[in-house]
C-alpha cells in the first residue's frame, strides 16, 4: 500500500551503513554472526583520520567490525567498541534511536531470539495502519535498538524491500528529537523527501522505556529516500518537566551509545556544504569503496554520515 502525499526526486539515495556502539566487540561479533547471520567483511582499528572525520576523535584506534546480511553486497552493520556508559537507556534520548531491518519470516526470528543476547521488548505484531507487515523490536548487546520487520502479504506490491536472506538489510532508520516538525523540514527541504501521513501513533515500546500513559501518542512519521524500500522515521519525543527524554550522553570526544550514526547515500554532497563538519573526504574501507564522504550533526544533534554516489 503506498500512501505518499508528496512526489519528489530525494536527494538521499539509501541507507549504506549503521552504526552501534558496543561496550564488548566479541560478544556483539558472535550474536549478530551467530543470530543474525550476518558476516564480517572487514576488521580493524577506527583510523584517527576516520575519528576526526566523524568529529569524535576520542573514537580513534577503537576496535571496529563491519558485517553485512547474506546476500546484501553494499549495504553494512559497523560495530564499534566503546565504554559503556552508566544508566544509559535505549529509547529515552535524542538522536537516533532504532535501525529496522527487513526479514523473511520474524515468528521464527523472534524463537530464534528467545534465548539469546539480543533482548525481545516488543513480540511480533502487526501495525495497526498496515497489518499485513508485522514487526518486533528488540535491545542488541550494545543497548542498540533494533527492529525485525517482515510483509506477511503481498511483497512485490508492498512499500517494504524483499528480504535477501533470513535476515536481511536494514532499511528503516529511526531519529528521534523533541521538535518533531523542525526535523521534518529539515530533512524533507534540504533533501526533497517524498513525505507521507503524520501519524499520532502510541508506541508500546517508547511509553514504557519513558514511563509514559498508555494513552500517551507521539508525532510520527516515514519519509521516503530515492531507491525503493530506504526510509527515514522521525519520532518525535515529550521533553521537558516530568519528562524523561534528553539529549544523548557520550564519553566526550566519543561515538554516542547505542544506535551511534547513519551514513546515507546522497547525489551531491553540496547540499550540506553550509553545514558545520561538511568537509569532503575520500575513503577506501568497505562502506565507502574509494567515494568522498562527510559527516554533519542533524537538527535532533543525530551524528550523520552522508557518502556521495558516483
Amino acid at each position: 500500500m503506498s500512501d505518499w502525499t508528496t512526489f519528489t526526486d530525494p536527494e538521499l539515495i539509501r541507507i549504506v551503513a549503521t552504526t552501534a556502539s558496543v561496550p564488548d566487540l566479541d560478544a556483539a561479533e558472535a550474536a549478530y554472526t551467530g543470530f543474525l547471520d550476518y558476516r564480517v567483511v572487514e576488521r580493524g582499528g577506527v583510523a584517527p583520520s576516520l575519528a576526526d572525520h566523524w568529529g569524535v576523535p576520542g573514537t580513534a584506534g577503537a576496535r571496529c567490525l563491519t558485517l553485512r546480511a547474506a546476500g546484501e553486497a553494499d549495504t553494512f552493520v559497523r560495530l564499534i567498541e566503546a565504554p559503556a556508559i552508566p544508566g544509559y537507556r535505549p529509547l529515552t534520548t535524542f538522536g537516533w534511536n532504532a535501525f529496522e531491518i527487513i526479514v523473511d519470516d520474524v515468528h521464527a526470528l523472534a524463537d530464534r531470539l528467545a534465548d539469546s543476547p539480543f533482548e525481545i521488548i516488543g513480540p511480533p505484531k502487526p501495525l495497526a495502519f498496515m497489518p499485513s507487515i508485522v514487526a518486533m523490536q528488540v535491545i542488541g548487546p550494545g543497548g542498540e535498538c533494533l527492529y525485525f520487520t517482515m510483509e506477511s502479504g503481498d511483497r512485490e506490491t508492498s512499500i517494504l524491500p524483499p528480504p535477501t536472506g533470513f535476515v536481511g538489510r536494514t532499511f528503516i532508520v529511526v531519529c528521534a528529537g523533541p521538535n518533531f516538525t523542525s526535523m521534518l523540514r529539515w530533512y524533507v527541504d534540504r533533501f526533497a523527501l517524498r513525505e507521507r501521513p503524520v501519524r499520532q501513533s502510541k508506541v508500546d515500546i517508547i511509553q514504557r522505556a519513558q514511563g509514559l500513559s498508555r494513552d500517551h501518542a507521539i508525532e510520527l512519521s516515514a519519509i521516503g529516500m530515492r531507491q525503493r524500500g530506504n526510509l527515514l522515521e522521525l519520532d518525535g519525543y515529550s521533553h521537558g518537566p516530568g519528562r524523561v527524554a534528553t539529549d544523548r550522553p557520550a564519553h566526550p570526544g566519543m561515538l554516542p551509545p547505542g544506535n551511534a550514526m547513519v551514513s546515507l547515500e546522497v547525489s551531491d554532497l553540496a547540499l550540506v556544504a553550509d553545514l558545520a563538519g561538511a568537509m569532503p573526504v575520500l575513503r577506501e574501507e568497505a562502506v565507502y569503496r574509494e567515494r568522498r564522504s562527510c559527516t554533519v550533526r542533524g537538527p535532533a544533534g543525530e551524528l550523520l554520515e552522508l557518502i556521495e554516489s558516483r
